[in-house]
């Protein structure tokens, strides 16, 4: 039962809930996913994240990526961390995002990232910024 009600839990999480293997293949794809990103759990289970990583940061991703998963560890661990993402339709977005290293007590099994759309927010925290440079620029 407790089994059940976590995979139900996951599943219907308002927020994206996306866990990748050791190779950074999808596995887990919730409900919060499809509708931030666009593609369906169908769609997405056995593909690489590069899926929802804007192409010219695949390489630093791909190569933190390693790392994490050769040591178990990242520095973004306990962390919320804004970030570019892209959807199923080519558009860019921003995402909040939560990164833990998933291990058994073996080994390193992959990485789970909780993330939230954030664009609105970014977008309108961008433009202030650009109004208060203006304004202190006339003085």
């Amino acid at each position: 039962m407790r089994e059940s009600l976590f995979e139900n839990m996951v599943k219907s999480a308002g927020d994206a809930i996306v866990f990748a293997d050791k190779e950074g293949v999808i596995r887990v794809w919730n409900r919060g996913a499809e509708k931030i990103f666009g593609y369906s759990e169908a769609e997405t289970l056995g593909e690489s994240l590069d899926i929802i990583i804007p192409e010219k940061m695949r390489e630093n991703h791909w190569n933190g990526y390693t790392r994490a998963m050769e040591s178990g560890r990242t520095k973004y661990e306990g962390k919320l961390m804004p970030t570019k993402a892209i959807k199923k339709d080519g558009g860019s977005i921003y995402v909040e995002m939560s990164l833990t290293i998933i291990r058994d007590d073996t080994e390193t099994k992959g990485a789970l990232a909780i993330m939230r759309d954030i664009t609105e927010r970014w977008l309108n925290e961008k433009e202030m910024k650009k109004r208060l440079e203006e304004l202190e620029s006339r003085k």
